[in-house]
């Protein structure tokens, strides 16, 4: 069976604008152009783009990324009024067929809205997902991700591991590779073959295996529960609900 992949970075409520959300956008799309070429040029949905194109392109500048999150505000069903601390979100995607897709969710300052999300899903079949699902190329897409949104967590798994392994919905989830931001606590000593790499000062990158990990093998499922129970201990797991945020 093959497995449903994604990588996600994860953070609470941080109250940003629109030009600090692009900003932050801005840096993730020249980031991960680095990562793979089919990374170069991204769309979004809209009505009269070309036919030839997947959807309207979308250029890595910050006053065109400023206007897509200022047009996707949430609003009120009566008046159309904006729902300020529900923040920006905006999907992407880029090619026609066996896409990629990034889901943007930030500026959100609501505790109870959810959180703020940037999610890859990688596509389901074909040389990309062939390219995007090994270790050097997942750390490098998690490394841009952390750079520029400096989540609590992030992570690259399968669905289907996740739910094998998470125990509370609203804990820090563990992947075949999983980012730990220095603010959830101290890091304890953890078995081979994990691997630990900081990113820059802000935290630690995990590496469970160099091959890929998968919730088809009761090896890897087992690995990956001693190493959330690890850390689950150590505190880095539960995530506290939050507080109203201050303004």
């Amino acid at each position: 069976m093959q497995e449903d992949y994604y990588i996600g970075a994860y953070w609470g409520p941080r109250k940003e604008t629109a030009l600090e959300c692009a900003r932050r956008a801005e840096l993730l799309l020249r980031g991960l152009a680095r990562c793979d070429s089919s990374f170069s040029q991204w769309y979004r949905a809209g009505r009269g783009f070309p036919r030839e194109l997947p959807g309207h392109p979308v250029q890595p500048e910050v006053k065109e990324l400023e206007q897509l999150f200022l047009r996707s505000r949430n609003r009120t069903d009566v008046g159309k009024e904006v729902i300020e601390d529900l923040g920006f979100s905006r999907i992407m995607w880029n090619a026609k067929q066996t896409a990629t897709d990034l889901h943007l969710s930030c500026g959100k300052y609501s505790p109870w809205g959810g959180p703020n999300v940037c999610l890859l899903k990688p596509p389901g079949q074909g040389p990309v997902r062939e390219r995007l699902l090994r270790v050097p190329v997942l750390a490098e897409v998690l490394t841009c991700m952390v750079t520029a949104w400096d989540p609590d967590f992030a992570m690259a798994s399968s669905s289907e591991m996740v739910d094998l392994v998470e125990k509370r919905g609203s804990e820090v989830r563990m992947g075949w590779l999983t980012y730990l931001s220095r603010r959830l606590g101290k890091l304890p000593p953890l078995p081979a073959p994990v691997r630990i790499e900081p990113v820059g000062k802000l935290g630690w990158l995990l590496v469970l295996s160099p091959e890929p990990m998968t919730a088809s093998n009761p090896e890897h499922v087992a690995f990956t529960a001693r190493i959330r129970e690890l850390l689950d201990r150590a505190g880095l797991i539960e995530r506290p609900q939050p507080g109203p945020a201050s303004e």
